[in-house]
């Protein structure tokens, strides 16, 4: 199964996640430290069914990453949505 990780800013450095799967929500949680946390704590919750995640930043899918990926490289996941994210509200100013 692959599932999806909605990650979006609330206020003040805060951010928010849910996790879904075929567009039900299975779990979430809000005020986390950062998007690196949000991809952590997603991750931590995820049953032996998910072998693989897409991230959307701010409703934008910067791509899919295998569980062990999202484990090791969470930092640079991040990174790489961000900046996806961005230079696509760039391009639609």
């Amino acid at each position: 199964m692959i599932v999806r990780f909605y990650i979006d800013p609330m206020e003040q450095d805060l951010y928010e996640y849910s996790v879904s799967y075929e567009g039900e929500t299975l779990y979430s949680d809000v005020g986390l430290g950062s998007m690196e946390d949000c991809i952590v704590a997603a991750t931590e919750g995820l049953d032996q069914e998910a072998v693989a995640a897409e991230i959307a930043y701010k409703g934008i899918i910067s791509g899919t990453y295998a569980l062990a990926s999202l484990a090791l490289m969470s930092e640079q996941i991040a990174s790489h949505a961000l900046q996806t994210t961005l230079a696509i509200e760039e391009v639609n100013e």
